[in-house]
C-alpha cells in the first residue's frame, strides 16, 4: 500500500487517524499506542519523539488491517500482535491462554514483599500464559517453581514462555493442587477464573479470551473452594496464600479461608484503582 493509499503518511498522523477510528467505534484508544509500538520497534517515548517521521510504506497495510479487525470484530491487539507485556518482558499469547492484566503485576509484587524464605517452593496455580509463575522465577531466582493448569494448550504456551525467558519451571497438567499433591510448598499463588457465569463482559473478552480461564461456578467463588479444599485434604501447609480475586469478592473469599484454614492471618489489599483485588493469607508464626 503506497502513501497515496494509506489515510496517512508520518506516525503522527496514523496515531491520530486510528485513535479518531477506535474513538468513533466506541473502542478502547490506548490500544493505538500497542499496535504502533509494536509495528515499528519503539517504546512510547520513541513514538513521540519521531511523530513526524514518516510512517514505513512496508508497514502501513498490516498497521491499517490491525486496526480495523480489532475495530470489527474486538479481536485483542494482543492476539494480533502475538503477544503482551507483563512486568517488563514480553510473553507469548494466543486464543488459549488470557492476556495479563496490570492487577496481575501487582498481585506478584504482594506476594515477593510477604514472601519469608530465601529459596521458597512456590506453585502458580492455573498458570495460563506462565506470566506468575516465570516472573517470580525470574525475580527471586533461588524459589523453586512449580505451575500447573487444566489446558494441556495453555501448558504449552506457558512452556514456550519459559523457554524463551530462560525461566527453570516444572510444568503439571492437571485441577489446582491435583497433580502435585505429593508436593510440600512454601508459597500457593493463583489467578483463577473468577468471573460468575451471570457477569456480561466486553466482546474483547468474551469472544477470544479462554471461558476456562475466565468464568467459575457458584458465581464465582468454586476455583477458590477447589483449591481450599484441596490444601486440607494434601495436609498442605504453606506459609503464604495469594489470590486476584473480583473486586466483590473480597470479604467472601477472606472468609472461606478462615473457615476452611487455620492459623493465617488473612488480609484484603486494594488495586491501583482502589479496588479489592488481592488476597494475601500468612500463616501465623
Amino acid at each position: 500500500m503506497s502513501n497515496e493509499q494509506a489515510p496517512f503518511a508520518t506516525i503522527q498522523e496514523a496515531r491520530r487517524w486510528a485513535s479518531l477510528f477506535l474513538q468513533k467505534s466506541s473502542r478502547e484508544v490506548r490500544v493505538v499506542d500497542l499496535l504502533l509500538e509494536h509495528t515499528l520497534e519503539l517504546s512510547f517515548s520513541q513514538l513521540l519523539a519521531y511523530e513526524h517521521d514518516p510512517f514505513p510504506e512496508q508497514k502501513q497495510a498490516w498497521f491499517i488491517k490491525a486496526v480495523e479487525k480489532h475495530v470489527y470484530t474486538g479481536v485483542p491487539v494482543q492476539h494480533l500482535m502475538g503477544e503482551a507485556p507483563f512486568y517488563g518482558r514480553d510473553f507469548t499469547v494466543n486464543r488459549h491462554v488470557l492476556i495479563p492484566r496490570p492487577e496481575t503485576e501487582e498481585l506478584i509484587l504482594g506476594t515477593l514483599q510477604k514472601m519469608k524464605l530465601e529459596s521458597p517452593v512456590i506453585v502458580d496455580l492455573g498458570t495460563g500464559s506462565g506470566i506468575i509463575a516465570i516472573t517470580l522465577k525470574l525475580e527471586c531466582p533461588s524459589s523453586q517453581l512449580l505451575a500447573t493448569d487444566l489446558s494441556a494448550e495453555a501448558i504449552e504456551v506457558a512452556k514456550q514462555n519459559a523457554d524463551t525467558l530462560n525461566a527453570d519451571i516444572e510444568f503439571f497438567q492437571g485441577d489446582f493442587l491435583e497433580p502435585i499433591k505429593q508436593q510440600p510448598v512454601d508459597v500457593i499463588i493463583s489467578n483463577p477464573p473468577y468471573i460468575a457465569f451471570s457477569e456480561k463482559l466486553s466482546d474483547t473478552v468474551e469472544n477470544f479470551d479462554p471461558s476456562l480461564a475466565l468464568f467459575a461456578e457458584e458465581e464465582g467463588l468454586a476455583a477458590y473452594r477447589t483449591i481450599l479444599d484441596q490444601i486440607v485434604r494434601y495436609k498442605l501447609s504453606p506459609s503464604l496464600i495469594a489470590f486476584e480475586i473480583g473486586h466483590e469478592q473480597g470479604e467472601v473469599v477472606k472468609s472461606l479461608i478462615e473457615r476452611k484454614l487455620l492459623g493465617y492471618d488473612v488480609q484484603i489489599e486494594k488495586d491501583i484503582n482502589k479496588k479489592d483485588r488481592m488476597i494475601f493469607a500468612k500463616l501465623a508464626d
